[in-house]
């Protein structure tokens, strides 16, 4: 392709299966960070002045393993917590795992899908049995005949998807998009339902109310592969339209058409995304939407069913193999006897020396300060200061970290407080697999070499494993040495990768777990003839319509939800640098309708003051009638004054331990 990144020519494959090619405006823009001035070459300290100052190698990564190892031995092996991200490659969310477990021997390892997809994995886990972002290649989109998308703005956050979309609209299929904004993807909607932000499980179980009443629900399917729906059906008596409207906002006629026109498709489909499950009811809010697909018997056909749209760049990969606090490799749990002596003697200990269920993302940084709590933290792949809900709090606690270390590209709004950061490689510069919404292991080539002084995150948790005593268990001949030592440890686990290697992904276009043997062709579509479950059957849950964690109130009369922008991403640490980007969107804003920009007495452009019972942060207005008029938002891709997660509210869902991100009270004031 290129000697170095400054010719390296960017291309899409018109041939291949899932984006066909096409890339949004921030994958077009991505080599731009690879030379970028800001690129971090050399690993930094932070000197007795304060400062971050140039330092070898060698130094840091042996001041990294003392301070770890005399920080553990005055407080015990948990004082270190590790923190990972969902767009790391499969083998180093592997090794990251590793690396806590075995090379620290903490529990306390969490990662920034915690933040993003955790609800729609519990839920999925809950009702089917097992978590796989969709369970159906993504072409079965374009055949469904009605879709329900819940909470997801597709044309801006994965614009290379919306063909699909159009490819089922060109075909007669109608979508119906659930979401408090008239988004981009629901302006191109068959159907818009602007719901009051917080009352998902409400209108799902108005809908199954209206499935049952009509008689569109499928009884030969609950009987034969599902328990449970009796008490769901008690539970939707109650959610008759009337009511829901009250509760939604949404109008009783749109309510009976949606569920008439599900209840009636050939092929109907339901799929989630932030918008429900970024909640401290997300659980429940995935669960009722997952209840629809079962009661209609759309689980296991072609062209129908359930599925969460997964976030990040490895979003389903990064959740799959070790970086949750409660998790394993293979998806398997960390409490599960059968499946830690499994990957015990993958890794060579006893099952014993795995440590058990460490604290989950918020509740890990939450701990730092406090007695029996973190005292250093490893940062690999997020951006906690901006990315984290109650940000203002999370920096506070950052800083009294003895030892916080952060490997990043950038220095990072969060690498700018640690005391030693590491510079990594970047997507071009190193091999390794992702896997994909649909749970296709797909390959990431490497093709140009990392800067001189820089190296692959991998290359750092060996050294640091060598270092810390572990020499053994991480010394690796390549990455894909790596990857076969993951295969072996997902061998017989729910997402299991043991069938599939990098010659099989090379000479495909990606195979689909589980795949458990090398002859195995992988499996594009799950539960056809039976769920993972003990019995074989999907479950339904009885849930029920929970108030959020705030309600509006005088003080503060709306609801704030945040979300992404076309020429962002995530936590901006890289798009923000990038002037394409820049261009497009330099700054956030906060939307809010007409209506009640002048009950403020706001205009287009003017600077206002958000605040929540966390903090204010400052946003400039942009004002807009596709947004209700009871609600803000704001994009998160920004930090300091601008970050809208200094506002956003760190309530967690009792089963996901995700925050509430997409809604709390708020008020607005002009400045």
């Amino acid at each position: 392709m290129t000697d170095g990144p400054e010719g390296l020519d960017l291309a899409g494959n018109v041939a291949f299966p899932v984006n066909k090619g096409g890339l949004c405006v921030k994958g077009w823009a991505a080599p731009e960070t690879l030379a970028h001035p800001d690129r971090l070459r050399t690993p930094l300290i932070r000197n007795p002045g304060g400062d971050l100052e140039p330092a070898s190698w060698h130094d840091a990564l042996e001041l990294i393993a003392r301070r770890f190892s005399e920080l553990q031995a005055r407080h015990g092996p948990d004082s270190v917590g590790v923190f990972g991200g969902g767009a790391l490659t499969n083998e180093k969310a592997y090794l990251l795992g590793k690396f806590a477990r075995v090379a620290l021997g903490t529990a306390n390892i969490d990662y920034n899908g915690r933040f993003c997809m955790s609800s729609g994995a519990a839920a999925s886990t809950m009702a089917l049995g097992l978590d796989r972002g969709l369970p159906f290649p993504l072409q079965d989109i374009t055949q469904a005949t009605v879709t329900l998308l819940a909470g997801a703005n597709i044309a801006e956050t994965m614009p290379p998807l919306m063909q699909y979309f159009e490819e089922q609209r060109a075909r007669g299929g109608l979508l119906i998009v659930v979401d408090p904004r008239r988004t981009a993807t629901a302006d191109r909607a068959t159907q818009h339902l602007a719901i009051r932000p917080g009352t998902d499980a409400a209108l799902a179980n108005g809908i199954l109310h209206v499935l049952v009443r009509d008689n569109l629900i499928d009884p030969a399917f609950i009987r034969e592969r599902t328990d449970g729906f009796e008490a769901v059906r008690r539970i939707a008596e109650i959610y008759w339209p009337q009511r829901v409207e009250d509760i939604t906002g949404i109008s009783e006629a749109l309510i009976v058409e949606t569920a008439r026109r599900l209840g009636t498709a050939a092929h109907p489909m339901i799929l989630t995304s932030r918008g429900p499950e970024q909640q401290s009811q997300g659980v429940n809010n995935t669960l009722a939407y997952i209840n629809i697909a079962l009661a209609i018997g759309a689980v296991g056909r072609p062209f129908s069913g359930y599925g969460c749209l997964t976030g990040q760049g490895n979003g389903q990969g990064g959740r799959e193999h070790g970086q949750k606090a409660d998790q394993l490799p293979g998806y398997r749990r960390i409490d599960d006897e059968l499946g830690r002596a499994q990957v015990a003697d993958v890794w060579g200990l006893p099952a014993s020396a795995i440590p058990g269920v460490g604290k989950s993302a918020v509740e890990l940084l939450n701990s730092i300060g406090k007695a029996r709590g973190l005292r250093s933290l490893f940062v690999m792949g997020s951006n906690l200061v901006v990315s984290a809900p109650n940000a203002r709090q999370v920096r506070d606690r950052l800083q009294s970290l003895e030892l916080l270390v952060v490997t990043d590209f950038f220095l990072s709004e969060t690498a700018q407080m640690a005391h030693v950061v590491l510079p990594s490689a970047q997507w071009a510069e190193e091999e390794g697999t992702l896997t994909n919404l649909e749970g296709r292991v797909l390959m990431r080539r490497r093709v140009t070499e990392p800067p001189e002084g820089v190296r692959t995150d991998i290359d750092i948790l060996c050294e640091l494993g060598e270092r810390l005593g572990h020499r053994r268990q991480f010394t690796y001949a390549n990455t894909e040495a790596v990857f076969n030592e993951l295969r072996r440890a997902t061998r017989g686990g729910p997402a299991d990768y043991s069938g599939i290697s990098y010659d099989r992904i090379n000479s495909t276009d990606g195979v689909f777990w589980p795949c458990p043997s090398l002859d195995h062709p992988g499996t594009p579509r799950l539960f056809a003839d039976t769920f993972p479950t003990e019995n074989g059957r999907a479950r339904f849950h009885a849930v029920s319509h929970r108030t959020i964690a705030e309600e509006p109130t005088d003080a503060y009369p709306l609801f704030l939800t945040t979300g992404r922008v076309l020429a962002q991403y995530q936590s901006g640490t890289q798009t923000r640098r990038t002037q394409a980007l820049q261009d497009l969107a330099a700054e956030p804003f906060v939307e809010i309708h007409p209506a009640t920009a002048a009950s403020y007495g706001l205009c287009a452009g003017d600077r206002a003051t958000l605040r929540t019972r966390r903090g204010t942060a400052v946003f400039k207005v942009k004002i807009t009638d596709s947004i209700r008029e009871d609600t803000l938002f704001v994009p998160f891709h920004w930090g300091g004054e601008h970050s809208v997660n200094v506002l956003t509210n760190p309530a967690l869902d009792p089963t996901s331990k995700m925050p509430e991100l997409k809604v709390c009270a708020a008020r607005i004031d002009p400045i």
